[in-house]
């Protein structure tokens, strides 16, 4: 047996080697970005991977290190073409470029829906992110409240995104998509949820509970001890909270948060009762103008691929190459298409930097569909 030294010496002889030969390849791939920017071809030509795979696969006479050879040469000739990508990057070849950076958001004069009735989270969170005093419009859904922001009736929505404990609100998500809005700005607000019923209403009274279908979730184990209690849906806890004084029943009552209480002229029956005693929810602040603010740090993009084995792993390693630090990951079915998903990404980066650019010129050239949903 021979020794290990003598096996490690001659392993680093070898990686010497692999390096040397792998600088000298990237510098051929210099040569190759060069023709291809004089000759306006595209990077990625994947008839041409796939025959040079196959070609340097069917080089390697062991054949239980066929695959190791495969994924070596299919990293190698990823890194190839984000070194093209690099020296190829052209602003105004990026979808980057249709967005336009300002000092500031607009905020004077400007109109702003947001879903639900008086006292929703959605304008809890509208005051948070433009200030305690501005005035909204309130509309039954949210899809109405994209449509308000697309005909020209609002500058701005606002749209809860996700929660902590019940997740991402899936609705929400697929009308960013289907509607050309842009997110400009983000608003995180505690939900600490109630339990409010009549004045004279006690605990023991209650039979019905109403509140939206996220709420419901988020206070499940409070509930479950409760079986006796039916759970209704509704649009918005705030909706919620008004049904239940309108209707004026003892044995009702809604799950809302606190200022519903005033609002409503009801009373608070139980309190802070959610699973998840840091509850938040992410709420956006969407427009129909491609803008963001200078110092923005967060990028959201949606992108489908090729239902192919590795798509994903190739998609997600264009943010690694250029350092980007990735801060969610989600799916969403695309409808019309069985088993084939839309990927949502957020990742740290404004979009004048150099390595977001080239992260999404690589991805505009390798998704079938990539679409920026705002820099904030």
């Amino acid at each position: 047996m021979r020794n290990l030294s003598e096996i490690r010496n001659e392993i680093d002889d070898v990686d010497r080697q692999l390096v040397a030969l792998y600088e000298k390849r990237m510098q051929l791939t210099r040569q190759v970005a060069d023709y291809k920017i004089a000759t306006g071809k595209p990077v990625f030509d994947k008839t041409r991977e796939i025959e040079k795979i196959k070609a340097v696969t069917e080089l390697t006479k062991d054949p239980t290190l066929k695959n190791g050879v495969e994924e070596l040469f299919e990293q190698i000739m990823s890194m190839s073409r984000k070194r093209q990508y690099q020296m190829m990057a052209e602003p105004e070849r990026v979808e980057a470029a249709d967005f336009r950076e300002v000092d500031v958001l607009p905020r004077e004069d400007i109109r702003i829906v947001y879903q639900g009735e008086e006292g929703a989270n959605s304008q809890i969170a509208m005051q948070a992110f433009f200030g305690a005093d501005v005035r909204g419009n309130h509309v039954e859904t949210w899809r109405d409240a994209m449509e308000a922001i697309t005909n020209g009736d609002a500058d701005y929505a606002v749209l809860p995104i996700e929660n902590s404990s019940a997740g991402i609100v899936s609705e929400n998500y697929d009308l960013l998509v289907e509607y050309n809005a842009v997110i400009v700005g983000e608003q995180i607000i505690k939900i600490d949820h109630c339990l409010l019923g009549q004045k004279e209403a006690e605990l023991s009274d209650i039979k019905r509970i109403y509140s939206h279908p996220q709420a419901l979730m988020q206070c499940n184990r409070y509930l479950d001890r409760h079986r006796e209690w039916e759970t209704h849906s509704v649009k918005n806890t705030a909706v919620a909270a008004k049904k239940v004084k309108e209707d004026g029943l003892l044995t009702q009552a809604a799950i809302a948060s606190r200022p519903n209480a005033k609002i409503y002229g009801l009373k608070v029956l139980k309190e802070n009762f959610q699973n998840n005693e840091n509850n938040s929810t992410r709420f956006v602040i969407v427009t129909t103008q491609k803008i963001f603010v200078k110092n923005a740090g967060k990028i959201s993009i949606c992108f489908e691929i090729p239902h192919e084995s590795g798509s994903l792993y190739h998609m997600l390693s264009h943010f690694i190459y250029n350092n980007l630090n990735m801060n969610k990951i989600e799916s969403r079915p695309i409808q019309k298409r069985n088993w084939e998903y839309r990927f949502f990404v957020d990742f740290e980066g404004n979009l004048n930097d150099g390595g977001v650019r080239n992260a999404l010129h690589g991805l505009q050239e390798e998704t079938t569909r990539l679409r920026i949903l705002g820099n904030y």
